[in-house]
This record gives C-alpha cells, sequence and structure tokens, in this order.
C-alpha cells in the first residue's frame, strides 16, 4: 500500500465535483432535485442508524460527511490539520450519487468484502473508483449493503488504519 501524503488527500482523488453551497446536511439535501433528495436522505438515514460510536455528521468538503472530530483525534487531517479526519461522505454529483469510503480505500479486505457483496444487493454492474461508489440509478442503492459497510470499521479502527498509512 502506498503510504505517501498524497495516499488520503481526498483532492487528488477527484474527489469534489458537484458542489452546493450548505452550512448544514439539511440545508445541503434541501437545493437538490425531488429524486436525490430522497436518495440523499435514506442514505444519510441507513448510515446514521449504523454508524459507530465516535464518528461525527457534518458538512465535510462541500459535502454530508461522517468525520472523526479533532476531540477524538487532535491531529486532524494530514493534508489540513485544522480539519477533523474524514471517513466517509455523500453526495450528488452530476450524474450519479456518490458513496465516498475511505475504509474501503484503505483496507483491501473491507473492499474485496464490498465488492463481493454488491452482486447480491444489486442488478446493476458496481461503478467504482478508489474510494467513490457511485449509483446512477436512484432505485437501485444497495440501503442495506450500505447500512452494514458502515458497521464494519470503528473509529478506533479508522484511526488506527490512518496512522499506519501515513506518513507524516
Amino acid at each position: 500500500m502506498n503510504a505517501s501524503n498524497n495516499f488520503y488527500n481526498l483532492e487528488s482523488l477527484n474527489f469534489i465535483r458537484m458542489q452546493y453551497q450548505a452550512d448544514t446536511i439539511d440545508a445541503y439535501i434541501n437545493q437538490l432535485p425531488e429524486e436525490r433528495k430522497v436518495a440523499l436522505t435514506q442514505l444519510r438515514a441507513v448510515i446514521n442508524q449504523n454508524l459507530p460510536e465516535g464518528f461525527v455528521e457534518q458538512i465535510n468538503y462541500k459535502m454530508p460527511g461522517y468525520v472523526i472530530p479533532h476531540s477524538m483525534y487532535p491531529k486532524g487531517y494530514h493534508c489540513d490539520t485544522s480539519l477533523p479526519l474524514p471517513f466517509m461522505n455523500i453526495a450528488s454529483q452530476k450524474n450519479f450519487v456518490a458513496l465516498y469510503h475511505m475504509g474501503m480505500y484503505a483496507n483491501p479486505e473491507l473492499l474485496e468484502w464490498f465488492t463481493s457483496e454488491y452482486p447480491k444487493h444489486c442488478k446493476r454492474k458496481l461503478d467504482m473508483g478508489k474510494s467513490c461508489v457511485r449509483f446512477k440509478k436512484m432505485d437501485d442503492i444497495p440501503y442495506k449493503l450500505i447500512g452494514e459497510l458502515v458497521q464494519k470499521m470503528t473509529a478506533q479502527q479508522w484511526i488506527e488504519m490512518y496512522e499506519k498509512n501515513i506518513k507524516r
């Protein structure tokens, strides 16, 4: 695994494509077309129902995010230590809804689990980048699978994996 400083540089992953200006997650979702509002609202609910203790929901990189706050990880994100440690984001992009899950990018076993489970939950082929799962059809988002994915990594496990792979 490449442990360079770019390993978790979210901007280097082409993380931001479509940006909405919002200070809260509700404000972000309220700007979306109706079909996307429904999908993001449901994704958010599934994530929050399954999110392990230690993660905090907030706007992060101008989209709904789930981070480890400075109160739990004072070092923050290595690319900008004023930011909390990012873990997961959801977003409405131009042609798809995205789930960005850094744990799958960092943990090959978790990625393998997800890619092998995905066909059991969706009729369409998996469309995935380094940490981004793209959903072009709102009626084919595997909410149950995403709930299971969210439960697979605790905040402490994410911190340990992040620390192991980052050279400061």
